[in-house]
């Protein structure tokens, strides 16, 4: 969370159009890539490549999905490290080594099963303590009314940009379009959200959790916005970024919890729990994620004589190798700058190509592998050729539109915490390293490298999928047969009528059809519901 200019202004867009988003999201998820997964009863993502194209395809997406969250990760292990550092006074280094230690303890003992629990417990600690901060910011402010009422008038409550120059870093438009491609990539086709719902009893129960998932977002969404509210409120005269209390404006919400929470014993701590809730979720789904994709798509296929204990040490052994990595790409993030840019950055140049991958097979059936590899290729060179152009060269503040940040209220009574909010640990690592300043900027650099981050993975998508088309068609993509299964039809969405034939379903550890989502995942076992034998042993779900 950030105070400065273009943050604040973008979470307050993010709160007008995300319950619309998340919605559209969560529709595209559940109708259009659930039902092919699900149907096709596939433990990586990546198997669909192989099986509606070809194996090196599914190498292709396999690797560039490793690479993907490997960074992504890294990231996510830093931003709570730098919170505990700021928080605690706690080594920054130690902090992300241990975060990265205990996320990949307990994902490599627990596996998925561990992951999915550790999750639920978390996100009721990361609502308690971001309501904390909320409600004493509330009481310290003079109540939420005077909160918004300082945001509207230093103009953070924007509502109203529907500006649809894609060069604007933030608008509705960027928000809507741009947001979508991204979260899409996220939610539609990576294996660390896919995995979850595909775990699930049947299709019916796999797309309610997605639709039930919309009110955590939703909830954790207003949560975050009013703490970037509370913290321009308190500092809305003295931005503490500016004034050099301290040296990232990713301090922030540190800042504000040290200041109004530091004479409540515990809070402090609850909000530290809180940021690492997030973490460890994210974390220990990414980990599973790339030891389960690493055997399923680099190991066994090659390896098919491997016994299950054999593989369930490797499983194992891979999550505590990517563990390791991650930590060491935590320790890189420092150079990125901006953390939620640099995220989103990752997800658009990397998953915007993978989206439109897996959009030409489920969606086109004219598409074949040559087309689908060419388009892949192209979609990921143009949107790493955006990404590192915007990196190098960053737009002129005339596309950030950066909001004023005022010092004229501070003064020496202020708080000013004399632990580590001090230009240290930050100064040193900074993206202006790379970036290259030239008293000449060229029309390369004021528009195509000027594109909003949010559009990335827009970019990325839609080029894949032209190029994709184009060339399948100039191969004689026409002319091949595909199985149905590989395809999103008509039946996959009129199944969703099935309820009003429903008939009276009998619990039992077999596979069943049932008429309310098709037929059960064989997966999916029912723990202790059928125990007339002593000796049965049934297998956890994980």
């Amino acid at each position: 969370m950030a105070l400065t200019d273009e943050f604040v202004d973008k979470e307050i867009i993010l709160w007008q159009v995300d319950a619309f988003l998340a919605s559209k999201l969560v529709i595209i998820t559940a109708e259009v890539f659930l039902p092919v997964f699900y149907k096709l009863e596939i433990t990586s993502t990546h198997e669909y490549l192989e099986l509606r194209f070809n194996k090196h395809i599914r190498l292709c997406g396999t690797i560039l999905f490793i690479f993907q969250t490997i960074l992504y990760t890294g990231i996510v292990i830093y931003a709570p490290a730098l919170a505990l550092n700021q928080v605690t006074g706690f080594d920054l280094w130690g902090a992300i080594i241990v975060t990265g230690v205990v996320c990949t303890f307990y994902c490599t003992m627990g596996g998925f099963k561990a992951v999915i629990w550790t999750d639920v417990f978390q996100v009721g600690i990361m609502v308690a303590g971001l309501l904390s901060v909320i409600i004493q910011g509330a009481e310290i402010q003079g109540g939420i009314s005077n909160i918004l009422n300082d945001s509207y008038h230093g103009g953070r409550l924007n509502f109203w940009d529907f500006n649809p120059n894609p060069l604007q870093r933030y608008s509705f438009w960027t928000i809507i379009i741009g947001g979508t491609f991204t979260s899409a990539s996220i939610y539609g086709i990576n294996q660390s959200q896919v995995q979850r719902y595909i775990a699930c009893k049947s299709r019916f129960q796999a797309k309610m959790s997605l639709y039930i998932n919309l009110v955590g977002q939703w909830t954790i969404l207003a949560c975050t916005v009013f703490c970037g509210l509370a913290i321009y409120s308190r500092y809305h005269d003295c931005d503490p970024w500016t004034s050099k209390k301290i040296s990232a404006p990713d301090q922030l919400m540190p800042y504000l919890v040290l200041d109004i929470l530091r004479d409540y014993p515990g809070l402090p701590g609850l909000f530290v729990a809180c940021v690492y809730g997030g973490t460890l979720s994210t974390v220990s789904s990414s980990i599973n994620a790339l030891a389960l994709v690493t055997i399923e798509d680099l190991i066994k296929p090659h390896f098919q004589s491997l016994s299950e204990k054999t593989l369930s040490w490797l499983l194992k052994g891979t999550s505590v190798l990517y563990g390791v990595l991650c930590i060491g790409m935590a320790a890189l993030a420092s150079l990125v700058g901006f953390l939620l840019q640099a995220a989103v950055s990752i997800f658009g140049v990397i998953g915007g190509p993978l989206l439109g991958l897996f959009s030409l097979g489920i969606l086109a059936p004219f598409v074949n592998s040559m087309g689908a590899f060419v388009g892949l290729t192209a979609g990921f060179v143009i949107a790493l050729w955006i990404g590192i152009g915007a990196q190098l060269y960053p737009p002129l503040p005339e596309r950030t539109l950066p909001l004023s940040l005022v010092t004229d209220g501070c003064n020496i009574t202020d708080f000013h915490y004399q632990g580590n909010f001090t230009p240290t640990t930050e100064a040193s690592f900074s993206t202006s390293n790379f970036q290259v300043h030239s008293a000449e900027r060229t029309h390369l650099m004021d528009y195509w490298y000027s594109l909003s981050y949010m559009h990335f993975s827009t970019v990325g998508t839609l080029v894949t999928v032209l190029v994709g088309i184009i060339v399948s068609l100039l191969t004689g993509g026409r002319k091949q047969s595909l199985d149905d299964r590989f395809l999103l039809t008509k039946d996959d969405f009129l199944s969703n009528f099935d309820f009003l034939k429903r008939g009276k379903l009998i619990l039992n550890p077999q596979s069943y059809t049932i008429e309310d989502g098709g037929t059960d995942n064989p997966t999916f076992s029912y723990t202790e519901m059928y125990s007339t034998n002593e000796n049965r042993k049934i297998s956890q779900p994980c």
